[in-house]
Parts: C-alpha cells; structure tokens; sequence
C-alpha cells in the first residue's frame, strides 16, 4: 500500500485541526512462547511432554504421529518439509504411524496454553487445540493496518506497542471530526492513512481510512473497530458522516473486534463507503485535492430492563 505520500488532518472532541502524516513501520516480534503452554505444577511427566514435542518445528504432534525405523517421532508437518528423512539419524522415514504415542496423548489431560493470562480450563490432549484457537484469553494481534506487524498482546500492551512503536494518533473522547487530505488522488488506486485510536467508555477503538478499488470502482473506506472480544463489540455502536454542498452520506453499525482482521472487515464492506468521485464532490474546489472529513461518534448501548430496549448512552 502507498503510505509514503497521503497525510491525515484530524481533530477530536473540539481540538484544532492538527497534520498527521503517515510513516512507514517496521515489522516487530512477538517473543516465542512455551507450545504447551503448561503453567508450573500441572506439568506432567517431563519426558511425556519432550515425547509429544516436534523435533523440527517443536509444536505439540496431532496424529498422525509419524516414526523411523530406530523410533524418532516427527509430526505430519515436518514430514514432508524434511523430504521424508528422519531429522535425527537420517534414515528414510516411510509410512510408519506411532500409535503407542498417540495413545499416550490420548490419556493426557491439559491446561490451556493461555493459563498464565487467565484461562482456567483444562483439556484432554485432543481436545486443547481446538479450543485454544478460540480462547478468550488468547493473545490479540496487532490492528495496525499499515504493515503486516506480527506483534500480539493483551490489549494494554498493544495500546503501548501502537503510541510507542507505531505512533498513532490516540483521542480521548467518543466524537472525532478527521479530515483525510490527498492531493492527486487520481493516482492512488491502494493506501491506508494512519490509524486514530480512542479512548471512551474504558475501552479503546480503532478509526481506519483506506482507499482500495470495489470492482473496478475506486472508493474511500471508513470503519471502526473494537479493541476486545465481539461479544463485548456488541455493546457499542458508532456512527460516520461524511457530507458538503447540501448532500450527506451516514453510516451507523457496531463496530467489529480486533479479532477480525481489518482485511476481512474492509473486504466485508462492513462501513461507512464512498465512491472516489462523491468523496471529491465533498472535497470542493477542483476536485483535484482529496480534503473528506468524516465526523462521527461511540455510544455504548444500555439495556432498559423494564421496557426490554436498549438506550443509546453517549459520553459527555
């Protein structure tokens, strides 16, 4: 994507109209972690837990468990990455399945890989993958949308990680008015302006601002997002406006979690769109300059529990 030449004029809760200029980030990593995620006291046997650990990859093995002539296991994965050749002793692997071992896992019980971040739950071997890859509890991914950044985290430390490393605008407040500046659009088919962080209600969102072709029409994308869980997202609803010269667009939605991927959301078309040609109808002037401002607000759904509706709940 373009970011090397699209600036971002934004203003938040009654500021004054401040530049913001988009950077290029740098990919940043997240540390390695312990696969099994076995917290200390429910560790079983060590050598079981060495045992059900690829040599190659050091995952935890799923069957098919694969095996040598001389009994060294690798899991189905690597089998091919090593060209069907034990990466121990070398010897042809062929199509020897360990069923011993895969018994053994059978029988073993687990705590979540997450229990240090407070996941309690505790699961039979076979049972733990699954779950872990929909845990509460598992890290979240970074949401910058500029670089694929593979940084994860709970959602204090990604807050941290996105002033600190990416630099992003962070508001206090849940109404924004952001101007999105560009001069020669006309030539820019793909770019992402810097992504705006609030802060409201205790919980932090997420603005992005991308322009990318629906079909073989050029359009601006505007949405937000939740930094936490959907089911918490559903509590929250904003709204996005855009609008000039007697002619308003609206948008109003609950804003998708973090856990989505802001691909899958601007993919989805979960947000406020405009065509290129409306977007520099608002822009006025010669329409050679892209200047939208889109303005908005977050309101936090409250739930009347003697009528049975909810009621909007707007910050002051």
């Amino acid at each position: 994507m373009d970011l090397d030449n699209i600036e971002c004029v934004s203003s938040s809760d009654g500021m004054e109209d401040e530049e913001i200029h988009s950077q290029i980030t740098h990919q940043f990593s997240s540390k390695p972690h312990n696969n099994l995620g076995i917290p200390p006291g429910l560790t079983p046997a060590t050598s079981v837990h060495e045992l059900l650990e690829c040599p190659v990859c050091t995952n935890s093995m799923y069957p098919p468990i694969h095996q040598c002539h001389n009994g060294h296991t690798l899991c189905s994965t690597c089998k091919t990455r090593v060209h069907n050749r034990c990466p121990t002793c070398r010897q042809e692997l062929g199509d020897i399945r360990c069923l011993a071992l895969e018994k053994v896992a059978e029988s073993l019980e687990l705590p979540c890989r997450y229990f240090s971040l407070g996941c309690p739950e505790i699961f039979p071997y076979y049972s733990k993958l699954k779950h872990e890859a929909l845990c509460n509890f598992r890290p979240y991914n970074c949401p910058y949308a500029g670089s694929e950044c593979s940084v994860t985290g709970d959602i204090p430390f990604l807050v941290t990680h996105l002033r600190d490393d990416h630099k992003v605008d962070m508001h206090t407040g849940c109404t924004f008015n952001h101007r999105y500046v560009k001069s020669n659009p006309r030539e820019v088919e793909n770019a992402t302006w810097m992504l705006t962080v609030f802060h409201c209600f205790g919980q932090y969102f997420c603005l992005h601002f991308e322009a990318f072709q629906l079909g073989m029409a050029p359009v601006y994308m505007a949405f937000v997002r939740f930094m936490g869980d959907e089911g918490d997202a559903r509590n929250y609803s904003y709204s996005l406006e855009v609008g000039a010269n007697g002619r308003k667009l609206i948008w109003e939605g609950t804003p998708r979690s973090i856990r989505d991927s802001h691909r899958k959301v601007r993919d989805s078309h979960d947000g406020l769109i405009i065509q290129r040609n409306m977007a520099l109808f608002f822009s006025g002037g010669d329409r050679k300059e892209l200047k939208l401002r889109v303005t908005g607000k977050i309101w936090k759904e409250q739930q009347n529990s003697e009528a049975g509706v909810c009621i909007p709940n707007l910050c002051s």
